[in-house]
This record gives structure tokens, sequence and C-alpha cells, in this order.
């Protein structure tokens, strides 16, 4: 037999362990504070189990046989004694001491056939010991009733001449006092228990702010939270404060130096345009007019870009009134234009830079459509906002080269705002993007290009 053999001879048993693991899995609950909760409630619920189980079968049933073997020794030797000697005065005297001295209640019945067979109780330990040893001991037909009574038990052995009839106590034959440990053993488990989650609440709750924190830094919100909580989990905060400082210092500096470049810049056009004028009318003049301004919404739309908005603070917006103004606009061009907002209309986004991503998408489909359709849905996790036209649209090949940065397209449509830069798509995914969602396109039910913008709430 080769050594090959052996890998796939334990492939087959660890893919079964494997598929067994994932199945297991997707009954798992899938947050942190549920499994933590399994990590402590399952050993402990096993570890109760295991002691019940084993003081049930152990210590609790060897009791209550033990218990029942003595109970049945009073009983066997109540009986020899009646059989060695049965007459009326021997009897009054048996009688008066099983109930002094065994405590048991004895009465002699006349001879009659015993009562039907009782059913088992569904926990019949006690009736199981007791059967058991009145038949090795007595060895004489009985009838027992351990239900009928919630204190006594009743037993009836028929003799030669007579019925026998025992009244017993059930502790003198049973444990009764066992349930005490079961009380205990379960009160202390639900304290412990409770503990136990109060415990871990306190312990999820800050990587839950700390994970609120990175989403609200995500979707471009402002957070006072601080690190707290276990070491592990404050070492994590201060990390994450300290990469947030990072990216913040980057955000500032690179601001600082477009905002030197776009005043350089603007100095420098502003003087072509002194120069231009100091030129006075003349043949030129027109086409160097047209393309300083060109330069002019070029610089413009570049810096945007390359800012992306940044600094602007975010705050509730009213969606419908955001989505009134651009259908304003749109009516202002001559284009028909139709909205429609379901849900709450109140949401959390940086107004300019949300107004601005919304506008360059109607700007283009203004551009390149007759009439436009503008939806937004607010649901418990997203705002999606639906901007449709009636135009050529995209071909699904091009869907995502055109929001890359500089892209034009020469045939029917281009997305983009900035003047033929190729940076209108651009900005509004980014401007999206940077609250935490993103921007896909597909086709209309209008017959031209749907936008969809998804951000969470």
């Amino acid at each position: 037999m080769s050594l090959s053999f052996f890998p796939a001879y334990l492939e087959r048993p660890r893919a079964a362990w494997r598929g067994l693991t994932r199945r297991i899995a997707d009954y798992m609950p899938k947050g942190l504070y549920a499994r933590s909760l399994l990590i402590v409630i399952v050993p402990m619920v096993v570890l109760q189990s295991a002691i019940a189980y084993f003081f049930m079968e152990r210590h609790w049933q060897l009791v209550t046989f033990r218990l029942s073997t003595a109970v049945v020794q009073d009983i066997g030797s109540v009986v020899d004694l009646y059989r060695a000697d049965p007459s009326p005065a021997h009897v009054r005297l048996i009688q008066k001491v099983a109930a002094d001295r065994l405590g048991l209640d004895v009465a002699f019945l006349p001879r009659e056939p015993l009562p039907p067979a009782l059913p088992k109780p569904f926990f019949s330990i006690l009736d199981q010991a007791l059967s058991r040893e009145i038949s090795t001991q007595i060895k004489r037909p009985f009838w027992i009733d351990t239900v009928g009574r919630s204190s006594l038990v009743e037993i009836r052995i028929q003799l030669e001449n007579s019925v026998m009839r025992i009244l017993a106590n059930r502790n003198a034959a049973y444990a009764s006092n066992s349930h005490i440990f079961l009380v205990w053993m379960v009160g202390t488990s639900l304290v412990l228990l409770a503990v136990s989650i109060a415990f871990l609440r306190n312990q999820i709750r800050p990587i839950l702010r700390l994970a609120g924190a990175a989403q609200d830094f995500g979707k471009g919100r402002d957070s006072d939270w601080r690190p707290h909580g276990a070491r592990e989990v404050r070492q994590a905060g201060y990390a994450f404060m300290e990469m947030k400082r990072r990216i913040e210092r980057a955000m500032e500096q690179r601001t600082a130096m477009l905002n030197g470049v776009s005043h350089d810049l603007r100095t420098i056009l502003t003087r072509f345009k002194l120069s231009l004028a100091l030129l006075g009318e003349g043949p030129e003049f027109e086409a160097m007019q047209k393309d300083i301004e060109e330069m002019q919404r070029m610089l413009e739309a570049y810096l945007a870009f390359a800012r992306g908005d940044a600094g602007e603070a975010a705050s509730m917006t009213d969606m419908r009134a955001l989505l009134e103004e651009l259908k304003a606009d749109a009516e202002r061009h001559g284009h028909a234009t139709q909205i429609e907002v379901s849900g709450e209309t109140n949401v959390i986004v940086r107004p300019d830079a949300f107004k601005r991503c919304l506008s360059n998408l109607v700007s283009n489909a203004l551009r390149y459509g007759d009439r436009i359709a503008i939806s937004a849905l607010r649901d418990a996790r997203f705002l999606t906002v639906h901007v449709d036209d009636d135009g050529p649209g995209i071909p699904v090949d091009e869907r995502e080269d055109v929001f890359r940065p500089f892209y034009r397209r020469d045939e029917a449509r281009t997305l983009e705002e900035g003047f033929g830069t190729g940076l209108g798509l651009a900005i509004a995914r980014d401007i999206a993007r940077s609250h935490g969602g993103d921007i896909q396109l597909g086709t209309s039910p209008m017959g031209g290009l749907r936008a969809t913008v998804r951000v969470p709430v």
C-alpha cells in the first residue's frame, strides 16, 4: 500500500467534519453577546445536569432503596409475629408495638381479593423499591399504593386467613428532602447566570460602542466616543482614535495644500483675465476668453473632486425639501420632473455634499433625457434614491468604467458634471462612499438610465 493512500483515506472524515461544523455554525448565533452567553450557559447547564443525574441515580436512588428495605424489614417482622400467634390479644400487642416502635399503622382485614393494581407513576423510584423488597423478603401477594395519599404509603399483604394493611409514612421509605438540593442547585445557577449576563453585557457594550463610533466615522459623522471597558477593548479604541486622527490630519493637509494650489492658480487666471482686458477687443479676444473660462471650470471641478467636500458636518436633513429644490431646478430648464418620497424624510447626511451628489446625477439626466423621475425610500437601515430618465442609457459593460475619474464617452451620453472634465460621476460616488454608501447604475423603467444612491442611516 502506497503512502499516498493515507491522505486520501483521511480526507473523507475531514470533509464530513467540516460539513458538520458548517451545519452547526448555521444554527449558532452570529452576535458576540449571544455567543458569549452560550459559552457561559452551556457548560453550566451540562455541569448541573450531570450533577443532578448522578445525584438522582446514585445518591437519591440508593438512599430510597435502603429506606424501603428497612421499612419492608419492619413489615416482615410484623408478618412473622402475626403468623406465629394470630390470637386477638397478640394482634393488639403487634399493632401497639408497630405503632409505637416502628411507626406503622397495622390493621388485619378479613381475607378478600386484593384490589386491582394501580397504574405505575411516571417517576416510580419508591414504587419500584418497595415492590422489589416485598417480593424478595416477604414473598406473599401484595398491593401497593404510593400515589393516593401524599404523606402515606398504603401496603396490603395477603396472608393465609386475612389481609394485613399497613400505612407507613412516605418519609420513612423515601428520600423526600432531596428536592432541597435541586432547589439550591437551580437557584444558585439562576443567580450566577444573572450575574454572568450583567457582567457580559458590561463587557460587550464597549465593543458595540466602538463599532458604532467606527460606523459613524465611516459615514462622515462626529462622535464623542471615548475608550472604556476591558484593557484589550481600550487598546483597540486607542488604535482606532489614532487611526482616525491620522486620517483627519491627512485630509486637513490635503485640503490646505489644495487651498494653496487653488489660490495660486486663481491668481494666475486673474492675471490672464486682466491681461486680456488690457488687450481690448480683437479677433482673438473671444477665443481666449472661452479658454480662460474653460480653465476656470476645469480647475473648480478638479479641486472639488480632490477635496471631496471634506470638512462639512453631518446634520439632520429634510430629504423631501432637498428633492423639491432639485425638481425646481430641473423644471426651470424645461424638463418634466416627478419626485416620490416614501418613509421618514429626515436623514442625517452632509447636506451640501449630498445635494451636490444628487445634483450631478440630475444634471446628467437633464442633459440626455426629456423626462426625469426622482424617488427616495428610507427604511430602518438605508436611504435609497433613484434618479431615472428616458435617455439613451449606458451599455452594461461601461457602467463601471464611467466611475473612473476623467473617463469620457464620445457616444450618446456621458455621466459627468464637470463640463467635460469626466469627474461628475466620480465626484458623486466619492460623496456617496464618504457617507458609507455607494452608487450603482442600472436600466430605468422609463427606458433610460437609473442611477441609485444608497447610504446607511
